[in-house]
């Protein structure tokens, strides 16, 4: 079976949020699509092993935030790859109190929708929750939703391992221009890769989110220095060499 294959089937990137109680939640989605018109329903699909998936199962709603084209990407990092309190992600993020009680994220948003769960699916890795919309507000109409393949393609991310979509790394080729990486090389060194996000340090860009000036090798980056999409530690990167 060809892996690359499934990069081919089109999604959106969304932002699912959900709240029961005190605690708040929220993910990374690239599987949220309406599955019917009357009553309006969508369905998402969340990691088994997620917080997300008993929060949201416990207070029955969700809320799902439609990003925009230009997402920072550090919104993505934030909510797709890093773990931690959920609290703090979103004292950093814009939001409001749905009127189902789940938070609805706006920093970024073009769109969002409120839902209340009416069934649940096992399907494997995942679970399914269908939600009936009840509220749905359009943010801005002017701009672009992000997709799939942009989030690939142009931001040069991958999916986080909890996601639908994750593919083992190790299971797909590498397509580099040799010629292209040997003259990177004698600039500034090669540039180095995230196993986890797909990031990929470029030396010749450096890293301005961490004060890493253009022209700074990979080898000469502080010991401490982290992935600004995932925080994954450097001494997991991988020469793209």
């Amino acid at each position: 079976m060809t892996s690359e294959a499934f990069f081919k089937m089109s999604y959106g990137i969304y932002l699912i949020s959900s709240k029961y109680e005190n605690d708040k939640c929220g993910y990374i989605a690239n599987t949220a699509f309406q599955v019917t018109a009357e009553p309006p329903q969508i369905a998402i699909s969340c990691h088994k092993d997620n917080t997300s998936a008993t929060i949201i199962e416990k207070s029955g709603v969700f809320a799902v935030s439609v990003l925009e084209k230009n997402t920072d990407a550090g919104l993505i990092g934030l909510f797709g790859y890093q773990s931690g309190n959920e609290e703090e992600k979103f004292e950093r993020v814009s939001y409001l109190e749905g009127k189902n009680g789940a938070p609805v994220i706006t920093t970024h948003a073009v769109a969002y929708f409120e839902c209340k769960v009416v069934d649940k699916f096992d399907v494997g890795s995942h679970y399914l929750f269908i939600g009936e919309v009840t509220e749905g507000e359009l943010l801005a109409p002017e701009k672009d939703s992000l997709t799939y393949k942009y989030f690939r393609d142009e931001m040069k991310l991958m999916a986080p391992e909890r996601a639908p979509t994750y593919i083992d790394k190790s299971k797909l080729a590498l397509k580099n221009d040799q010629s292209d990486l040997n003259k990177k090389e004698e600039d500034f060194g090669p540039n180095f890769i995230c196993p986890i996000c797909a990031y990929v340090y470029e030396p010749a860009i450096g890293d301005d989110s961490q004060g890493i000036a253009e022209g700074t090798p990979f080898a000469d980056l502080p010991e401490d220095w982290v992935c600004p999409i995932c925080a994954a530690a450097k001494s997991v990167f991988i020469s793209e060499n």
